[in-house]
């Protein structure tokens, strides 16, 4: 069943349907989980998740659904892994954030971490989507304990802290803070909206948003 456990489905047979998928694609061995999750975003992100099954993942990838299961167990668990992907943009983004507070109110460092962030994150802008089109089945099968929640926590109270760094000056804090809201709005948005948008003019457009918001008329 698509949506419960692997119900007694084997691994197949001494990895016989994963080798002959990476002879036909040319795929080095490691790549198979990837590429499953790639389909699974595109489905998912197109159907739904509800209404999208485990055999259409397995029969686009030309898998058997035993060499899918080989992977992922349930269709909830590459979910979750969909869901992680676009947690480790966020947390690659407070990491670079970190680093720049350390340079004791360098805007410049800032900035650049803040154009770093929107650059990965419109490269992976169909991660946005596909978390805006399935919040329903994100809140319904991904709990705090399918993933590290501690984690989650401690990424919230590092960006509080960071926007509440007394190396920097309240009004550039704020004006910081609106900066973030106004890129993840855009971000959240983009598959949506601005789908006819390049990635590179996307990126663009929203930097140049960030450094209004940040720098101007400040002295």
């Amino acid at each position: 069943m698509d949506n419960g456990e692997r119900a007694g489905v084997p691994a197949p047979a001494a990895g016989e349907d994963l080798a002959a998928g990476r002879r036909r694609r040319g795929r080095p061995p490691g790549d198979t989980r990837e590429r499953i999750l790639d389909v699974a975003l595109e489905l998912f992100t197109d159907q739904g998740y509800e209404e999208t099954s485990l055999r259409e993942v397995s029969d686009r990838l030309g898998l058997t659904k035993a060499a899918l299961y080989y992977h992922f167990e349930r269709k909830e668990d590459i979910l979750l892994a969909l869901h992680l992907r676009l947690h480790a943009v966020g947390a690659r983004a407070l990491e670079a954030l970190s680093r720049s507070e350390v340079a004791a109110g360098d805007v410049g460092a800032w900035l650049a971490a803040l154009d770093a962030f929107v650059d990965e994150a419109i490269a992976n802008r169909a991660l946005f989507t596909f978390h805006l089109r399935n919040e329903r089945a994100l809140e319904r099968h991904v709990s705090p304990e399918d993933h590290d929640h501690a984690d989650h926590d401690d990424m919230q109270r590092q960006l509080r802290a960071i926007l509440a760094s007394p190396s920097l000056p309240v009004e550039l804090r704020v004006r910081l803070a609106c900066a973030l809201g106004a890129a993840l709005g855009t971000l959240f948005g983009a598959g949506e909206v601005f789908a006819e948008v390049a990635d590179a003019e996307l990126s663009r457009l929203v930097r140049d948003a960030i450094r209004t918001l940040v720098e101007s008329d400040r002295q």
